[in-house]
């Protein structure tokens, strides 16, 4: 015969295994399990937290639930308390800023980017990081004669060299173009957007998307068309002026990034 106990336990549900919910005070160290990256919490948002390595490097994550590991169990990450929100204040890229700084004198190596306005965009953003760690962002006008121009520059050790590319998804011509390129000290990385404009969220450039442009018909001019811009020049100015953090950028545009940067500064590169 069964005890009453017994059969307690058989019939009762299951209870689903709860995560556990962490407030992301400063200091608070985490791991992402995706990519390994584990670092302390520098600053927080809602959507969105920023995590600070043992070398200083910082990285943009998503707050998705249970997206992290806090002693090898996962967690959630909520808002922290009012009164231990961080003071120091951030640059456009969440991190801590540098006050009084003077610009570190430019090393080897450097982040290529497509053209003049991926160069200003990077810049509104990542500035102040850049300067700090002497990175100098430099545009190519293209990937055509991408595989030349990274031999006539000689990558090397502490001459390592970071690429951002448009429109790197899967079929297109800068893929098969960088599927070729092989290189220690080299480092591709990409987002899915035709142009740099569409890295941008549309809630910030105040419309509700960017605008479908048929393919044969230049993805600016067509934009502009759509949404009654003078042109290029005046959809660039109201593209770039809408941009004041990291907030406004998509999320794999800041991924694409902050790779580069933390592959270009490496320790001992």
């Amino acid at each position: 015969m069964r005890s009453h106990s017994y059969d307690d336990v058989l019939t009762a549900p299951r209870r689903k295994r709860s995560v556990r919910q962490v407030p992301a005070e400063p200091g608070l160290v985490v791991e992402d399990p995706v990519s390994g990256f584990c670092g302390a919490v520098v600053w927080y948002e809602h959507g969105g937290v920023v995590l600070e390595d043992r070398h200083g490097r910082h990285r943009v994550f998503p707050l998705d639930p249970a997206a992290f590991l806090l002693d090898g169990a996962p967690v959630t990450l909520v808002p922290p308390r009012r009164d231990t929100a961080p003071t120091r204040s951030r640059s456009a890229s969440g991190s801590v800023r540098v006050d009084g700084l003077r610009a570190r004198t430019a090393r080897a190596s450097r982040i290529w980017v497509e053209g003049i306005q991926d160069a200003e965009l990077v810049e509104r953003v990542w500035g102040h990081d850049l300067r700090v760690e002497g990175v100098v962002v430099e545009p190519i006008d293209g990937v055509d004669a991408l595989a030349d121009r990274i031999a006539a520059f000689e990558p090397g050790p502490g001459r390592r060299l970071g690429v951002l590319v448009d429109h790197l998804v899967v079929g297109s011509k800068e893929s098969r173009l960088v599927d070729s390129l092989h290189h220690e000290h080299v480092l591709v990385t990409g987002h899915p957007y035709v142009d740099i404009w569409e890295a941008v969220k549309p809630t910030s450039v105040g419309i509700d998307a960017w605008p479908h442009v048929p393919r044969g018909v230049d993805w600016k001019q067509g934009v502009c068309a759509e949404l009654g811009w003078q042109g290029p020049e005046d959809g660039w100015r109201r593209v770039l002026s809408a941009v004041n953090s990291f907030r406004d950028l998509e999320t794999p545009l800041l991924g694409a990034v902050e790779q580069l940067i933390d592959f270009v500064t490496e320790p001992g590169e």
